[in-house]
């Protein structure tokens, strides 16, 4: 890997906001985003606590002069810095309904943005933040990591080449058990805030594990959705989320999609798990184990491609995703680092007054999280109205 990102000749400059003392995602992020050696980790503001967010500074190697309070001290302050030493982007690694206002602080400063997901509290904020970061003109990306894997992106090209023929079926499933007792009544900090409607939105559950399950139907198939019926359940007794659901969706093609998602099914952890049928072939892959992909097509056996870079059954872009040679596992942070380094390209093409895409990405973009937050309230809404048919596609749906 060139580690001097192109024509820049130097690394990108990492801002973490979130992350501190308690935190999971967070240091995922940070892992994640230095692992091809293009970016390193200058500055954060970790916590909401200022308190909190300086003493989490050392575990990330963030001086004390660049350990921030707020996002609002970090933009000043950075903003005062020579241009060679101010950061290039800020990794938002908070609870959702934080996600807006540090985003829309960072991106009218002119700094690139790189958000977890759900991208905001609510579509309104969403389509907001679209509009900002096209204003700004800096690069966005969402961390629907699951697109990252080798295999599912050779399963994208693989299909949008025709290869599947017309797809006509995804089933698409996120199930974990982890929220079976009300894990929140305890101090389990990722619990409280993903149970609370005030921190998560409208939406458990399915704004946070099936909006994954969603957008990996949408990236490996490129198929515009039409319409959503869609059932929430909230089976433990006092949660205020919905901790179950099941949504079926009607695509343009005159396609059928499922996307079902759950938090309370005993003895599972984090089995998103995909099924695509074609009038020529099917595919499965599961990210429990992510360097195997199923392909099947009558009258043939059914064909195991494993992730191997120097097979000639890999295509370009499940190769490109790779690092390590068969047999070696890739998985979750390999993942989460190619969406930062498909990022990263964009960026320096930025830094250096390049033309870059802005809509047909590799990587998640603002479109694809307006998507995503869009998916959330109409199933939302239909769930409120016994599973009526609700519109799907928003006006800035991307194949």
């Amino acid at each position: 890997m060139d580690t001097t990102n192109g024509a820049l000749n130097r690394k990108l400059r990492m801002a973490l906001v979130g992350g501190g003392q308690g935190a999971f995602i967070g240091r995922v992020h940070a892992t994640a985003a230095i692992l091809d050696n293009r970016a390193e980790l200058v500055a954060g503001a970790l916590s909401s606590n200022a308190e909190k967010a300086k003493a989490s500074a050392p575990a990330y190697d963030i001086k004390p002069d660049r350990a921030y309070g707020s996002i609002q001290e970090l933009v000043e302050k950075e903003s005062k810095l020579p241009a060679d030493q101010r950061v290039d982007f800020v990794t938002v690694a908070t609870p959702n309904h934080t996600h807006f206002p540090i985003a829309k602080t960072a991106l009218e400063a002119g700094i690139n943005v790189i958000c977890d997901k759900p991208m905001t509290f609510d579509l309104a904020q969403a389509e907001q933040l679209a509009e900002i970061v096209t204003k700004s003109g800096a690069v966005f990306a969402v961390t629907h990591n699951y697109t990252g894997y080798p295999l599912v992106r050779m399963a994208r090209q693989m299909i949008l080449a025709g290869e599947l023929g017309e797809i006509q079926a995804v089933r698409s499933c996120y199930i974990q058990g982890w929220l079976r007792t009300r894990l929140e009544e305890s101090d389990q900090k990722q619990a409280a805030w993903r149970t609370d409607p005030g921190k998560s939105g409208a939406a458990g559950c399915f704004g946070d594990i099936a909006t994954h399950a969603y957008n990996l139907g949408r990236y490996m198939t490129g198929l515009l959705p039409e319409s959503v019926s869609c059932n929430l359940k909230v089976f433990e007794p006092g949660r205020k989320l919905d901790d179950y659901g099941h949504a079926v969706v009607r695509f343009e093609n005159g396609g059928l999609g499922t996307v079902t998602a759950s938090q309370i099914s005993h003895g599972r952890e984090n089995d998103l798990f995909i099924e695509i049928d074609g009038t020529k072939g099917a595919i499965q892959w599961r990210q429990e184990e992510p360097n195997q992909l199923t392909l099947r097509r009558n009258g043939q056996p059914h064909a195991i491609y494993t992730r191997d870079p120097n097979a000639p059954h890999m295509n370009d872009a499940g190769r490109a995703a790779c690092r390590l040679p068969s047999g070696h596992p890739e998985a979750f942070f390999e993942a989460f680092a190619n969406v930062y380094r498909s990022a990263y390209d964009a960026m320096v093409a930025r830094a250096t007054g390049a033309t870059w895409e802005k809509v047909n990405t590799i990587y998640p973009n603002v479109n694809d999280g307006v998507e995503g937050m869009y998916f959330i309230q109409q199933c939302v809404a239909s769930s409120q109205e016994n599973g009526a048919w609700l519109p799907l596609k928003h006006k800035l749906a991307r194949k």
